[in-house]
């Protein structure tokens, strides 16, 4: 191959000059500005804009772009300080709608102009780093017109004054005002801000300032709120129709600040129409304007919140500790429920189920159902009532919310293990009389008591249930095996696992002969079917349907106590009976026995007895006779028991130690849990870990881990360090 050079190529200029008129520029830009004054002044139908266009980009094409510019600026000056001039000689309202029109004309003539200069716009503009013809025709406008020191007060006391007479209630010429206002924010935003947006949140605060101020004198909390609520949508209804999208957060802020967080103290805390009168009377909509005008502020909920709470727990301290309301068990839960159902119904449609208001309301809840140290046995009173009697004829989804309501009061327990005692002695008196409405919801109970407290809580309860059907299938196996029981009294008998039931004081009575032998049959039978077992008798928790002849031959059947059957089976051998010869015969302890007779003595339509003297309570030295001339419209007639519904107070002294005993090994466990875990641990944090751990049960009382501490040092379990005291190992 040929090395051959690389050739650089040139293209030269043309060898002659090409001659320019002189006075090219002068001709060519008076033809221009000639235009841009026929443009102005609306005579532009006449003009070539081709033409126009040319003579324009070869002004620029031969290097006369900056006297085009210039010129552009002079001549647009001078025809925008005219035009000031007409805007300025406007009167009164004719002032905002001549400054829109010549804003118009200004704009078209802009667009006309824009269109001739395009080519400057694209190519001069750029290198030469000038303002584009439309931002420079904005600029022009807003410096000669809108700056001018005659138009830039007026215009903004103008539009101030319309927005005021908005306010007021006179109607404005809206689309006039939104034309006026688009126009200052097509000026830049600056221009927006500065000469009309910043003087008017002043004058709006102002304004409401003192309109707050003239409404929280003369109205109540509902109405100022519902004022403040109409100005606050006026307010966005305004920025929708003519003011900048941006300016919305700012008024609305002006109109919180002034009308809401500067009076919220003073409105919650409003005489007979305040947040608390709100809450009283259940006024949803009230609550629910306050809710949503208040969590526009900051702060604003939390006080809400802190009001409501504080009433809460003083209602609900009441509700507790008023001894009136403490006399009917029943009736005091169902003021806990009703009360829980109302703020339920307040949070869920005032305050749209907000989450701060609801763990108020739980927090609350659980500090007042606490100060009644009875709450756990209430709350179990009253599922024994609904359970006995109160669901006859209920759903089953009624039943259900009934018993979710329990649980949910149940929740607020601190000590669930002081319930589980009560209940565990209602389930149990329910079950061996017959007593309950639906074994359906008794179990669904207990399977809400499991989800809620693991099984080890209701292990005993379903223990019980087992047992009651378990004791089915053993009659039904002893009558088969006693055919010769058919004729005379009929015995069932339940046979309750000792661990699984309320341990009762096993007191013997004496029963009838022909009972007791019929007792003594089905011992030996059940022995027999089962070894290594032990029968007690617990006739105090027994029951009897006896037939009675009285005076004129009329025959009732009576459902009575084992006790009752007792007393009354006496009277077969006797007519008259002192008190003292009843005890001495049937052996019933004394407090039994005077309830027993007080129930068949002193009752209203259930005296089958009479006795001497007539009072109310029975004495010792009493004497007692069948009433010959009793009656009842029923043939079977249910005799109950004189009972105290609630415990007294050496029963609830009795269950409260019965508690505490049964707390010691479960603290202890959870000693030996932790230490296992954790090896080496300080005083303060078992105390920590121990109240947590056991929280779902009871609230340990930090004296007794104490004392569990002591008792598991001394078995050796535990031992404290040499150096430190307070910190304790754990021995394997």
């Amino acid at each position: 191959m040929s090395n051959q050079k690389k050739r650089n190529f040139q293209i030269e200029a043309f060898k002659h000059r090409v001659v320019v008129d002189p006075k090219y520029a002068e001709k060519t830009w008076s033809v221009l500005e000639h235009a841009i004054h026929e443009i102005y002044n609306h005579n532009a139908s006449g003009l070539s804009f081709e033409e126009l266009y040319r003579n324009a980009y070869n002004m620029v094409l031969h290097k006369f772009g900056e006297k085009l510019y210039s010129g552009l600026v002079t001549t647009m000056t001078a025809h925008l300080k005219e035009i000031s001039k007409s805007i300025e000689a406007a009167q009164g309202g004719l002032f905002l709608e001549e400054l829109n029109r010549k804003w118009n004309d200004h704009n078209k003539a802009l667009q006309m102009i824009r269109d001739i200069l395009m080519y400057m716009d694209r190519t001069y503009i750029p290198n030469a780093h000038k303002t584009p013809v439309h931002e420079l025709g904005l600029n022009l406008w807003r410096d000669n017109v809108i700056h001018s020191s005659k138009i830039q007060s007026r215009l903004l006391s103008m539009l101030l004054e319309l927005v005021h007479k908005e306010r007021t209630g006179e109607v404005i010429d809206r689309g006039l005002m939104r034309n006026i206002i688009k126009m200052l924010m097509d000026l830049g935003s600056s221009v927006y801000q500065e000469d009309f947006e910043k003087p008017f949140l002043e004058v709006s605060a102002e304004f409401y300032m003192g309109e707050s101020q003239k409404f929280i004198e003369c109205c109540d909390c509902g109405d100022y709120l519902k004022k403040a609520e109409i100005r606050l949508n006026e307010e966005i209804e305004r920025v929708t129709h003519y003011l900048d999208v941006k300016s919305e957060v700012k008024i609305t802020n002006v109109v919180e600040k002034e009308m809401i967080a500067s009076h919220m103290m003073r409105l919650v805390h409003m005489e007979n129409s305040g947040l608390v009168n709100m809450l009283l009377d259940d006024k949803y909509e009230d609550l629910g304007r306050m809710y949503n005008l208040f969590r526009r502020v900051p702060n604003g909920l939390s006080t809400i919140r802190d009001v409501m709470t504080s009433h809460l727990r003083e209602i609900g301290k009441q509700l507790v500790t008023d001894a009136e309301k403490l006399k009917d068990p029943v009736e005091f839960v169902q003021r806990l429920l009703d009360e829980k159902d109302k703020y339920d119904n307040i949070i869920s449609q005032a305050f749209c189920n907000d989450k701060m208001f609801q763990n108020a309301l739980n927090s609350s809840f659980e500090y007042f159902i606490n100060l009644n140290n009875r709450s756990p046995e209430f709350i179990s009173l009253f599922v024994d009532d609904k359970l006995r009697k109160g669901l006859k004829g209920v759903g089953e989804e009624e039943v259900e919310i009934i018993l979710d309501k329990v649980m949910m009061l149940f929740r607020y327990l601190q000590e669930k293990d002081v319930f589980e005692k009560y209940y565990k002695q209602h389930l149990a008196k329910r079950l061996l009389s017959g007593k309950t409405v639906s074994d359906e919801a008794e179990r669904s109970l207990i399977v809400k008591l499991k989800t809620e407290c693991g099984y080890q809580f209701t292990s005993k309860l379903e223990g019980m249930f087992t047992d009651m059907k378990t004791s089915q299938d053993t009659m039904q196996g002893f009558y088969a095996s006693h055919l010769e029981l058919t004729d005379g009294p009929t015995l069932v008998v339940q046979v309750l696992t000792t661990g699984s039931w309320p341990t009762q004081p096993s007191i013997t009575c004496n029963l009838p002969a022909e009972m007791s032998a019929l007792c003594e049959k089905f011992r030996s039978y059940y022995l027999g079917t089962h070894t290594g077992r032990r029968l007690s008798w617990q006739t105090n928790m027994g029951t009897a349907d006896i037939k009675a002849t009285f005076g004129k031959g009329q025959k009732h059947e009576l459902n009575v106590s084992t006790y009752q059957m007792c007393v009354l089976m006496l009277f077969n051998n006797a007519d008259r009976l002192s008190y003292k010869e009843i005890e001495q015969a049937t052996g019933i302890p004394t407090s039994d026995l005077k309830r027993c007779l007080q129930s068949m003595a002193c009752v209203k339509g259930k005296n089958v007895l009479r006795k001497e003297p007539m009072s109310k309570d029975i004495g010792e030295e009493d004497a007692l006779f069948v009433n010959d001339k009793f009656t009842s419209k029923f043939y079977k007639v249910k005799i109950g028991t004189v009972v105290a519904q609630k415990e007294t107070e050496p029963e609830k002294l009795e269950t409260r130690q019965r508690v505490e005993e049964d707390r010691k090994p479960q603290i202890e466990a959870a000693i030996v849990r932790i230490m296992k875990s954790r090896r080496v641990l300080d005083h303060n944090n078992i105390i920590a870990e121990v109240t947590k751990q056991l929280q779902s049960r009871f609230l340990a009382n930090p004296t007794e881990i104490k004392k569990r501490i002591e008792s598991l040092i001394e078995r050796d379990f535990l031992e404290r360090d040499n150096n430190d005291r307070k910190l304790y190992r754990y021995l394997a």
